[in-house]
């Protein structure tokens, strides 16, 4: 691991497990503080213990909160100076089934959750200053933006407008903060084993990589996104998905 986040911030949503964790390890491991917030508690509470108070700042509660998201910022000001980098990880998709099936309330908090929550949380970060030493934003979509996706239709609805409002932002934001994405396939985490569960064989069969991918295989292109090695890179979305793509899944 290289040193190449020393002296930055990140701030990461949804990271008591998954993703969002692996994401927080793989920062600390190159040199950054992290603010880190989620539902639960004793996961948040077990990152800090592994890398210490000094490193790692946590607050759980909920990511639609203003109220929250004011004390988590203040906590990164109090604790950091404030923060750099920002990552949009907190995703949810509580049915499954066509886009015609889905009743109206589930479908408008799943982008209240994966959209609006996006938007609330760059805001407020830019209101808090994100932009004034530089700064990245990377937000967590889904190659179910990109594709069809049977059974997650409208979860895939709501990472295609993620997609969307990164490149809106990247142009918004511009020449201060850069906005990118990455779209991850299937990843071997609690959130996508009803993908998976009892077939993980056969589904990674149909991927060109002959698995399904991991937390950590998400982290590194995220940090690639955050750091200065993608400094002339904004507004792109990089598609994690062991080849998938590349031929039907289902």
């Amino acid at each position: 691991m290289t040193d190449r986040f020393t002296g930055r911030t990140a701030l990461v949503t949804g990271a008591s497990r998954g993703i969002g964790r692996a994401i927080a390890e793989r920062l600390l491991a190159e040199g950054a503080n992290v603010v880190v917030t989620a539902r639960g508690e004793e996961d948040l509470a077990s990152l800090v213990e592994a890398h210490g108070a000094e490193r790692v700042a946590a607050l759980a509660g909920n990511i639609g909160d203003d109220a929250h998201r004011e004390r988590l910022f203040a906590e990164a000001d109090a604790r950091f100076g404030g923060i750099d980098l920002l990552v949009n990880n907190v995703g949810i998709n509580p049915v499954y089934g066509p886009a015609l099936e889905i009743e109206p309330a589930a479908a408008r908090k799943i982008l209240e959750v994966n959209v609006v929550g996006a938007l609330e949380w760059t805001r407020d970060a830019v209101a808090a200053g994100l932009g004034e030493r530089g700064g990245a934003i990377v937000n967590i979509a889904s190659t179910a933006g990109i594709l069809s996706s049977p059974g997650i239709a409208f979860y895939g609805i709501s990472k295609a407008a993620l997609i969307s409002l990164t490149t809106q932002l990247a142009v918004e934001l511009a020449p201060r903060i850069r906005v990118n994405a990455v779209a991850p396939s299937i990843i071997k985490t609690d959130f996508a084993k009803a993908l998976y569960e009892g077939r993980e064989a056969e589904v990674a069969a149909q991927f060109p990589l002959a698995r399904l991918g991991t937390p950590e295989d998400v982290a590194g292109p995220v940090a690639f996104l955050l750091s200065d090695d993608a400094a002339w890179m904004t507004g792109r979305t990089i598609v994690i998905d062991g080849g998938g793509s590349l031929r039907p899944i289902g």
